[in-house]
């Protein structure tokens, strides 16, 4: 493994630990060069499937995309990392469940809304008003309404 720091090519790895779902391994490593430490993760290979736009266009999942949506809807709200990543990963665990080599976008969105539903009200109020292309003040309250009705 590489140091990203300075690029030298021995490094030793520091600590070990299993993630909390079981699914990947934290390496903390040293490089033994210029001694500065970074984390790894070793992660089983997986087949993703395609998603399948609106539109009917079909790109490759992409964990960043569905991350930075995630992060752009919790945008200065009270939600740790940890949690964001544990809800990553509880989509990733759904989209890995479905066993199919395709899975329509609007699933995809359907799965974030409810693990923001689960983690910032107001966060899901944001994604959802993009998601779903609210026109309307009345839209945002039936929204809004929903994340009440849920609670109880």
């Amino acid at each position: 493994m590489r140091c990203p720091f300075c690029a030298h090519a021995d490094t030793q790895v520091v600590e070990t630990r299993e993630s909390d779902e079981g699914d990947a391994v934290r390496r903390r490593r040293r490089c033994t060069a210029c001694d500065k430490r970074f984390t790894t993760y070793e992660r089983a290979e997986i087949d993703w499937p395609a998603i399948v736009k609106r539109d009917g266009r079909r790109t490759d999942y992409d964990r960043s995309k569905l991350k930075g949506s995630l992060t752009l809807a919790l945008r200065k709200r009270p939600v740790s990392a940890q949690a964001l990543d544990a809800a990553v990963e509880h989509i990733e665990t759904r989209l890995r469940q479905t066993g199919e080599k395709e899975v329509p976008s609007t699933q995809l969105g359907e799965w974030v809304m409810q693990e923001l539903r689960k983690l910032d009200k107001v966060a899901y109020v944001r994604f959802a008003s993009v998601y779903r292309s609210f026109d309307d003040v009345n839209e945002f309250v039936r929204a809004i309404n929903e994340t009440t009705k849920r609670r109880g």
